[in-house]
């Protein structure tokens, strides 16, 4: 068994670990830094959503990773076992053990696919897709798509872009316009959740997509089974807030030959299931939605590994996530441990964005750690974004903070309302951000 020993080890060669040991290369050139990172390729997975619609190639997501590694920086091609954080020592699968002065600890997410009952054996067939795991596939049922029930719905569980199950939704929206088959499709959209998105104005603009695309909404509604030969998704309600009942929103249009309905201020109305193709048939203490075309995320959760760390949450709410400071990142039980991204127990949303602006908060208080300094840098406000693309040629960038705080990006809203769904917005997403995330943010730019 080989031991190793780096000045700073990095878990985790993805988003987050190599954009942090570029920006420590940038920021002190001498350091040891090595990255952890079994994986050959690299994704840029926030493209996904238009591999799925048919709107860019996998391809062009996909770099090979020794070509994003830092100068400089060594790496170690290898899974992690264990982290022994009493040690200062990491343990390898192989049986090495790399030991460190400063850990930063950016090992991504997991999917569970086990976490509902007969999704590990429906995904990629029966028409049961996700951009999540195989985009390419999504596209093929959207494209295959004559009519039909098309479910976009999510887990319960956390999960990294959380705006991306609905943002498939719209696009599928505007595609089956462009085919004219609107009159034969219900597009649904079932969620644990209580609304379309928790931060205004972004909410607002996105409902007026919601009646657009005549969008059938179900809110508490928990997914725990699939059953793909029959083309049935199982859900549970959940308790809503104070005693409500609008698990059922639809908008005023008949689709399919389906009664419509309105509420409240005549835009909508919440009803009791009825018999109607696109809502559920109640058996026992669940709901089944038959389905055409179903597209969900996948429960998820940090790394089944990482769960049994003593960096780890022990217990609460946030069991198994790695116990962080929301503002300067630092392990909530180890001074020298710090995390970044997806595995983290920030109350955020968990996406590239947000990594962003992490990053310089981590590389900030290591370095002045490594001066003899405390770890006082506490810039980390719980910033995130979601690109929000709702059709083919137009965008909304929702950005967001702690307590659901809008956050504006002070360039762009000089020239645009990043609220409102526009083109601008979109040729950002479809060109700005993939060059700026290959360009700059893996180069160790902080911007």
């Amino acid at each position: 068994m080989a031991n190793k020993r780096h000045q700073i080890l990095v878990i985790g060669g993805g988003t987050g670990g190599v954009m942090v040991a570029a920006q420590l290369k940038r920021a002190r050139g001498g350091l040891d830094i090595a990255i952890i990172e079994p994986s050959e390729t690299h994704a840029y997975q926030p493209a996904w959503t238009l591999v799925g619609s048919g709107l860019m190639d996998l391809d062009s997501t996909i770099k090979p990773e020794k070509r994003l590694i830092p100068s400089g920086v060594s790496w170690i091609k290898e899974r992690v076992e264990d982290i022994d954080p009493d040690k200062n020592a990491v343990k390898l699968e192989s049986g090495d053990t790399v030991e460190y002065e400063y850990l930063i600890v950016a090992a991504g997410i997991q999917m569970n696919l086990d976490g509902i009952e007969g999704l590990k054996e429906s995904l990629g067939t029966h028409g049961v897709c996700s951009n999540y795991v195989d985009p390419e596939y999504t596209w093929e049922v959207i494209r295959n798509f004559k009519g039909g029930n098309a479910l976009f719905t999510q887990p319960s569980t956390p999960i990294k872009c959380p705006g991306a199950p609905q943002k498939i939704m719209y696009l599928m929206g505007d595609y089956i316009k462009s085919k004219n088959i609107e009159e034969y499709t219900n597009l649904i959209f079932a969620t644990p959740g209580t609304v379309i998105f928790g931060v205004q104005p972004f909410r607002d603009e996105l409902e007026r997509y919601l009646i657009k695309y005549h969008v059938k909404q179900r809110y508490g509604y928990k997914l725990v089974k699939i059953d793909g030969e029959n083309r049935e998704a199982y859900y549970e309600r959940l308790e809503l807030p104070n005693g409500g009942d609008r698990y059922v929103v639809n908008d005023e249009r008949n689709a399919a030959g389906c009664m419509g309905f309105v509420w409240e201020d005549g835009a909508r109305h919440v009803v009791q299931e009825t018999n109607s193709p696109f809502h559920a048939e109640k058996k026992g203490t669940q709901y089944v939605i038959k389905y055409d075309l179903l597209h969900l995320a996948p429960p998820q959760s940090a790394p089944t590994w990482f769960q049994k760390t003593k960096l780890a949450n022990p217990d609460g709410v946030n069991q198994g996530w790695m116990g962080v400071d929301k503002h300067s990142m630092q392990s909530k039980y180890y001074s020298n441990v710090f995390g970044v991204g997806d595995i983290t127990d920030l109350p955020t949303a968990r996406t590239g964005a947000a990594i962003r602006k992490q990053a310089p908060v981590v590389v900030n208080n290591i370095t002045r750690l490594m001066d003899g300094k405390e770890a006082d840098c506490k810039n980390y406000k719980g910033y995130s974004s979601c690109p929000l693309v709702v059709s083919h040629n137009k965008m909304l960038l929702a950005e967001f903070g702690y307590d659901g705080a809008r956050m504006s990006d002070p360039i762009l809203s000089k020239f645009f309302n990043t609220g409102h769904a526009s083109y601008p917005m979109w040729i950002l997403k479809r060109y700005g951000l993939p060059f700026m995330y290959w360009n700059m943010m893996l180069k160790g730019y902080n911007f």
